[in-house]
């Protein structure tokens, strides 16, 4: 599906609408005021579709509030959609996955883990809410206002979950990588891999260091500090890949997790593209549509009909406040 219009027309806004409606939040923003109109108290976002062959209606409903439901029922959180469907974006800004800090990387990949391995979703966050107790026990330590002893369950904690944190990240990127390097591999960018390591953690290990966490009031040992490599053969992406080669991994990245996630679950993801055509000569315009033709739903966003190589399935027209079929 193509969606053209104008710069500024809300193109953009239409894609971030339908990943707000499938997966409960912005991929732009996690302060939902800045989705809601100005001038408004609330917005709302209602989807229907089919996923396979079964009917998926969703709700989210953003305002003092924040609600979601999925076929008619409440659901605790509304980012528990993602746990149920799966979409896939790109936005020029998704570059900074390559060229930005690690934490950046971190979380990309710690949202990819959620996605091929729902039932560890949660584990990035169980992990850092651990090591924020353990900060503020350094802290509260640091400070004369507890004992060390007030210590040792939160280490016991950031141990363990780091521990099962590094094996999920280290299977999930190793399920990645394969993937990642074939749709890279198709265009054009040579010998594309991930690469991953941790220091070793353990209660030990942290014990260890404590005079210098206390020092600092932070724990400087675990996951929370990793970073995952992205590269061409020997070049780090990062440092030494052009803004080209950067685009091209993250969209590989993306066809790759797309590609995984249909073979798991056998219902291919949204893929939700934005202003992916601009930057791309016309070779990879044809590969990159090719591939996205094949299977699955992808709505990707132009200027111009004429900047998509293939003729789409349906051709929509988006001016401000209005979205309507060629």
């Amino acid at each position: 599906m193509l969606v053209v219009g104008e710069n500024g027309a809300g193109k953009t806004n239409l894609l971030e609408s339908l990943h707000v409606g499938t997966q409960g939040f912005s991929p732009r923003t996690r302060v939902d005021a800045q989705l809601v109109r100005f001038g408004a108290e609330a917005a709302r976002v209602a989807l229907s579709g089919h996923r396979g062959n079964t009917l998926v209606q969703t709700e989210v409903t953003l305002g003092p509030q924040k609600r979601a439901k999925l076929n008619g029922a409440t659901l605790r959180a509304a980012d528990q959609l993602r746990m149920e469907l799966a979409t896939l974006v790109f936005t020029p800004d998704r570059l900074a996955v390559v060229k930005g800090g690690p934490a950046t990387r971190r979380a990309y990949f710690d949202r990819a883990l959620g996605r091929l391995a729902p039932g560890r979703a949660a584990l990035p966050a169980e992990y850092a809410a651990a090591v924020g107790q353990r900060n503020a026990a350094l802290r509260r330590i640091a400070a004369g206002f507890s004992s060390r002893e007030a210590l040792s369950p939160w280490t016991e904690q950031v141990a363990e979950l780091g521990q099962a944190l590094v094996e999920a990240r280290t299977e999930a990127i190793a399920l990645l990588t394969p993937a990642f390097a074939e749709r890279a591999s198709e265009l054009g960018l040579a010998q594309a891999r991930l690469a991953y390591s941790s220091d070793p953690l353990s209660r030990e290990a942290l014990e260890a260091r404590l005079e210098r966490d206390l020092e600092r009031g932070a724990t400087g040992l675990g996951p929370h500090l990793d970073d995952v490599t992205i590269l061409s053969g020997s070049r780090d992406l990062r440092s030494f890949g052009s803004q080209g080669e950067q685009r091209l991994a993250v969209l590989s990245l993306l066809l790759g997790e797309a590609e995984i996630i249909r073979e798991r679950r056998s219902v291919p993801p949204l893929l939700l593209l934005d202003d992916v055509l601009s930057e791309l000569d016309p070779g990879r315009r044809r590969i990159l549509t090719e591939r996205i033709s094949r299977d699955g739903q992808t709505l990707i966003t132009a200027t111009s009909a004429a900047a998509l190589p293939l003729e789409p399935d349906l051709v929509l027209h988006v001016t401000p406040g209005e979205v309507r079929a060629a």
